[in-house]
């Protein structure tokens, strides 16, 4: 049996080939037979440009529908695929995009324009190209090539994307997750939210990360239903088309950003059947204003780059606030002590979990892959929380020094890396700070050279053009010392404490 993912989605749609799968305003209606021979032609051009089989293809695009068809021609060609946040910076002080070239070795990436030239610079011999454009283009030379293609035949254990993410060490690891992780987790998913082909999703998720990518597209692809495909989150655009959606997913800044529109409210949400949120924690105020001002409960649910979704809150049953639901069908989850012994309901403790779902590794990276295993298979997230009476997972935080901001993963390390470089500064701390709209704001506090006065819009602008967007400060604060313990080591949650407190007087 055939296990690349390609073919399990194509299973499920290929007798409703010739019906919608992306609406998109203002733009085609693209249809399923024209996800697969698009697919099918980029297949053959990626394979015409060099790959083979198990070879990485690193992509950093816009959101549009052939960057979707794209992805699923990785797939098909037996390929690796490596979704690349558009927010990284090519420059020459940014270090995002070449760690990544570097590591994960791609023989194809494809680019927007405007950085082809930049890309082809750090990659010579890799066949770099963007997507869009003439003859050159990965859809130029996909053009003229058949519509058929065979998909390759995949093991399980095959890889199908490389995800990075990063870790306590500030070096980003590459999340392996192959065709089994992503198949399996996608059929929990459509049979556990109840997708059918009458579904339509509301799509304004980026598509390079697991929320946007996997989660949304699959579901849709499996149950054969449609997309309305946005190319980003704007709340009033939102609003003008949930009337025609019945599923929506989101990140909690999304559902904020809604909530401030006067315009939101029950008559906009009259089609929709169900509201999702994930990728960061859900405010259990925000939960309350969208229910009091829709009617509607927000299904809130766990998930990591390296598992997929673990654990979920019901379709039917209660969704409580400030829980993610109890452990998805064939996913074990479980709170354990520093000792690695069970804790009893209602202990905080470490996450760990196991399933079909959970990636089989970093890459290139066997010994970080060894400490994030237990001996018994379970893979330790790094996460705390704790196990309800009634089975419901509640997390209450991040045993890994991460900030999750507007769903987007942060980590201080690098930026304090950058910070301190810069003229005028001794040492730096970056911290998360509780945010109504983002969940978290990336938030400095600088210690600056005796006899200097670094200032925050300086320190703003100049990371602005050396990192991406999401993980720039949002504010800059100024100390003498920054609080140390007994053993040197700076005490970020005395500064969570200060700075959250502050920031929650800020906005009042």
């Amino acid at each position: 049996m055939n296990a690349n993912l390609y073919g399990l989605l194509h299973d499920h749609f290929a007798e409703h080939a010739e019906q919608p799968c992306l609406l998109i305003p203002g733009g085609p209606v693209i249809h399923y037979d024209d996800l697969d021979s698009t697919s099918a032609r980029i297949a053959h051009a990626l394979l015409a440009a060099g790959c083979k089989i198990g070879d990485r293809v690193a992509v950093q695009v816009d959101k549009s529908w052939e960057a979707l068809a794209l992805y699923l021609a990785s797939l098909r060609a037996g390929l690796v695929y490596l979704p690349l946040n558009t927010g990284y910076q090519v420059s020459e002080n940014a270090n995002e995009l070449p760690y990544f070239f570097d590591d994960a070795d791609p023989a194809v990436i494809v680019c927007r324009n405007d950085t082809l030239d930049a890309i082809t610079s750090l990659r010579p011999h890799a066949a770099v190209m963007t997507l869009h454009g003439d003859s050159g283009s990965l859809l130029g030379q996909a053009a003229d090539k058949s519509e058929v293609f065979d998909t390759v035949h995949s093991r399980p254990g095959d890889l199908a994307a490389i995800l990075y993410t990063s870790g306590t060490t500030g070096r980003s690891k590459g999340a392996m997750l192959t065709h089994r992780n992503l198949g399996s987790n996608a059929l929990t998913l459509v049979e556990q939210w109840g997708f059918t082909r009458g579904d339509v999703l509301l799509h304004s998720l980026p598509i390079y990360h697991v929320h946007g990518l996997f989660v949304a597209c699959h579901c849709v692809m499996l149950c054969g239903g449609r997309m309305l495909w946005l190319p980003k989150f704007d709340a009033k655009t939102v609003i003008a088309h949930l009337p025609q959606a019945t599923v929506m997913m989101g990140v909690p800044t999304f559902y904020t950003r809604l909530l401030a529109e006067p315009d939101f409210g029950p008559e906009v949400c009259k089609t929709i059947r169900l509201f999702v949120s994930g990728s960061a924690p859900l405010l259990p105020d925000t939960f309350k204003a969208f229910k009091a001002r829709t009617g509607h409960v927000i299904l809130e649910r766990y998930g990591m780059t390296e598992t997929g979704m673990n654990t979920s809150n019901p379709l039917v049953e209660e969704r409580i606030a400030g829980t993610v639901g109890p452990p998805l069908p064939g996913v074990s989850v479980r709170i354990v002590g520093p000792e690695g012994a069970p804790c009893a309901a209602g202990v905080v403790g470490a996450i760990e979990v196991k399933g079909p779902n959970v990636f089989v590794g970093y890459w290139r990276m066997p010994e970080k892959t060894g400490e994030e295993f237990t001996a018994d298979g379970y893979f330790r997230t790094g996460d705390l929380g704790e196990m309800l009476p009634n089975g419901y997972l509640r997390i209450v935080g991040r045993a890994k020094d991460m900030i999750i901001s507007g769903g987007l993963n942060v980590y201080p390390k690098e930026i304090e890396e950058k910070i301190d470089s810069l003229s005028g500064v001794c040492e730096s701390a970056v911290i998360g700070v509780p945010d109504a709209d983002l969940g978290e704001a990336v938030t400095a506090i600088v210690v600056p050279e005796p006899g200097t006065s670094p200032s925050e819009a300086e320190i703003i602008s100049t990371l602005k053009s050396e990192i991406a967007a999401f993980k720039v400060p949002k504010r800059v604060h100024f100390v003498d010392d920054l609080p140390r313990n007994a053993m040197g080591k700076i005490e970020k949650s005395v500064l969570r404490r200060r700075y959250s407190a502050e920031n929650q007087d800020v906005s009042r």
